[in-house]
């Protein structure tokens, strides 16, 4: 190995030493089990993780060293609130080991997993798990993963024995036996011929697969003649089909005899792509220029991309870095670029461009799962660098002299509104500055105020919530209330009104004396308020005009009926009345509102409006019923459907009164699959059954 182990610390001395390594997989799957196996096997006195809330939400990085690489493992999260996480890994890795239980086969859930990988191009090895299981069957699963993921599909490994019998593995390529059943360490047994029979039935196909997706003349020219090329020379082939992400091999795994470690380790080790065989994502100048992939090269420039962050009350800023090009040193000074609202099309003002220059302090390296410290570290590395006080998730770092952006990667929408209040007066002052912190380490955090001025944290669904909330509390200190969300409802007018309104008293002194007549009529959706002025005679003196429509428009604001504000309405001033003495400014403000309430009779001239969402969801076929039905019942209005792929694509009017748990309840609908985006579409009248309980009194 190239690579260097100094005082624990690793020195890496070109990208091909490296490999970057994601476990992807559903909960349940056993993936998390199978990166501390693997870490196990290779990291001297490893003795596991505790799995919290924090552990299994968040990508989380180790390494190990087998053979002549240095492995970078990124354990991503399994559940669907947590699909950002798990698009850092994919960015940050050069290749992926997908985990599927045998005992539950390729679900809904995993199939969405497989399509996250294939949009983000990245290489994968199928671990199979819990063979061992009853029932369990790799043939069965193996047509099912066919079936799922198409015929690149191919194994090459064969488990030997079935269920809790199964005894070791048997290399396709190489007829290698591993004997797993002494309970210790596995016997290798070179060109066994014992269990030829279970090669025989997927030799074919996986070195038709190699030959194909490697393009190898010499390959085929050998396999035509019946010849068995050598061991190095098809793992050099299997590197190639497999980096191209069409062809995807798969390895039996057995937790409890640590069966399917070994094979993977190599490989990882001789069988992924490095992270010069891996594409690296595309650069850009600040001006849009276009410059193609960044080289894996450490004598490049450096470009560089922080994959996530985290934050700590007390040690601060820790971020997450994957080195794409060039070099990066102790006391450098780089530059640091988020352009998240150009990237993802988020707001600006939400989200503000920033081009900051920092000095790198200290680098560190995971080894094993402690932080190492280190001086340089070069293309292909993933490290750890605290205390960039500016630098945010998805951000781009780069050498002072050649500026570049690195794309976002795309972020799951925050669908699901969380209303809150802080619990106490001293929550109050925290709670301000521990929301900003969390958005800092979690893109898919948005924060906002609804209805009321009411504070509304946006997340992608319940555990994302109830993580939120927990790191609140326990982190941070802020304990909070939750409260049911508030939708932004309007008044309007529904037909048109004549009402007098009057604002007369007399307590010594000056009085206050206004009479005024107006009429109110409704306006088509999305006017405004207008006013009128058609007084004639100086009933009402001039100057007192503006005083009638800065009442109406102040009444109008805080409504008539429900306490929302009033939209779309025409106030026509026609006649009043005024003292030369005791009439003001005042006195005509409340008389113009009094004149609104007295105009405005529920169920007869006015109405509430809801705001109405155009809603996109994409589902798979076989949940499509089901999705219209639940529309159906949310009082939807079918826009219409379309197909993209395999999915289809349904859109419809849906008011967000019913919208609020529609991220929990759509997952449920379609087992895990369906997405969903919204965007204001305008308002609607409330239907008159609904509007008692926005209008009743306590």
């Amino acid at each position: 190995m190239s690579s260097k182990v100094n005082n624990g610390q690793v020195q890496v001395n070109k990208p091909d030493d490296v490999r970057n390594v994601v476990l992807v997989g559903n909960a349940g799957s056993g993936k998390t089990s199978l990166f501390e196996q693997l870490l196990r096997a290779r990291v001297a006195g490893y003795r596991g993780e505790k799995d919290d809330a924090e552990r299994l939400s968040q990508l989380y990085l180790a390494s190990l060293i087998t053979g002549d690489v240095f492995v970078n493992l990124l354990d991503a999260p399994g559940h669907a609130d947590f699909v950002g996480e798990l698009r850092a890994g994919l960015r940050a890795a050069d290749a992926a080991i997908f985990v599927v239980s045998a005992s539950d086969g390729v679900d809904g859930a995993a199939q969405a997993l497989w399509e996250e990988c294939a949009e983000a191009q990245v290489p994968r090895v199928i671990a199979l798990t819990k063979l061992d299981a009853a029932h369990s069957d790799f043939d069965t699963v193996i047509d099912d993963l066919k079936a799922k993921f198409g015929d690149g599909v191919l194994p090459t490994h064969i488990p030997v024995g079935q269920g809790a019998n199964i005894t070791g593995t048997i290399g396709v390529l190489s007829r290698r036996f591993r004997d797993y059943s002494g309970g210790g360490e596995p016997v290798l047994h070179e060109d066994h011929e014992g269990h030829l029979d279970l090669i025989e039935p997927h030799h074919g196909p996986l070195m038709e697969g190699l030959i194909e997706e490697a393009d190898d003349a010499e390959l085929m020219d050998s396999y035509l003649e019946g010849e068995n090329p050598g061991r190095d020379y098809l793992l050099d082939d299997l590197m190639k089909a497999t980096a191209g992400a069409n062809l995807f091999p798969v390895v039996p795994v057995v937790q409890s005899s640590g069966l399917g470690t070994e094979e993977l380790l190599s490989l990882i080790e001789q069988g992924f792509p490095t992270p010069s065989l891996h594409p690296n994502p595309p650069m850009v100048k600040l001006n849009g220029e276009d410059l193609g992939p960044a080289p894996s090269d450490p004598d490049a420039p450096l470009v560089a991309q922080v994959i996530r962050s985290t934050t700590d009350p007390f040690a601060g800023r820790l971020s997450m870095v994957r080195i794409f090009s060039g070099t990066l040193r102790t006391d450098d000074v780089v530059h640091v670029s988020g352009h998240k609202s150009h990237f993802l099309g988020l707001d600006p003002e939400e989200n503000p461009d920033h081009d900051d220059e920092e000095k790198i302090g200290l680098i560190q390296q995971a080894v094993g799962v402690e932080l190492k410290p280190k001086n340089v570290a070069i293309a292909g590395e993933i490290v750890m660098l605290p205390k960039l006080g500016t630098a945010e998730t998805g951000d781009t770092i780069s050498s002072r002299d050649n500026v570049v952006l690195v794309p976002n990667w795309k972020m799951p929408s925050a669908l699901l509104p969380l209303a809150i209040k802080a619990a106490t007066r001293n929550d109050e002052d925290k709670l301000s500055g521990a929301l900003n912190r969390l958005a800092v380490e979690d893109s898919t955090v948005k924060l906002g105020r609804g209805a009321s001025d009411q504070l509304v944290l946006w997340t992608t669904g319940q555990a994302h919530a109830d993580l939120l909330l927990n790191r609140l509390k326990e982190r941070y200190g802020v304990n909070v209330e939750q409260e049911e969300v508030k939708i932004a409802l309007r008044e309007t007018f529904t037909a048109k009104a004549t009402a007098l309104g009057r604002h007369v008293k007399q307590s010594g002194g000056h009085g206050q004396y206004a009479v005024v007549n107006i009429d109110v009529e409704p306006l088509p959706r999305g006017s405004g308020f207008e006013f009128v002025d058609k007084v004639v005679g100086g009933a009402v003196p001039r100057n007192f005009i503006p005083s009638v429509e800065k009442g109406a428009k102040a009444q109008l604001e805080k409504g008539v009926i429900a306490g929302f504000p009033m939209v779309d309405v025409k106030v026509t001033l026609f006649d009043g009345k005024a003292h030369s003495v005791d009439s003001s400014d005042m006195a005509f403000q409340m008389a113009a509102s009094a004149a609104l309430k007295e105009a405005a009779v529920v169920g007869k001239n006015v109405a509430l409006l809801e705001p109405v969402d155009i809603v996109t969801v994409t589902v798979g076929e076989e949940y499509m019923g089901a999705v219209m039905t639940d529309i159906s019942g949310r009082r939807g209005q079918m826009q219409g459907t379309d197909t993209d792929g395999r999915k289809v694509v349904i859109t419809a009017l849906i008011p967000q009164l019913e919208l609020a748990r529609y991220a929990i309840d759509l997952r449920g609908i379609a087992q895990g699959t369906g997405t969903f985006t919204r965007e204001f579409h305008g308002y609607e009248l409330l239907p008159g059954n609904l509007v008692e309980k926005f209008t009743q009194k306590d």
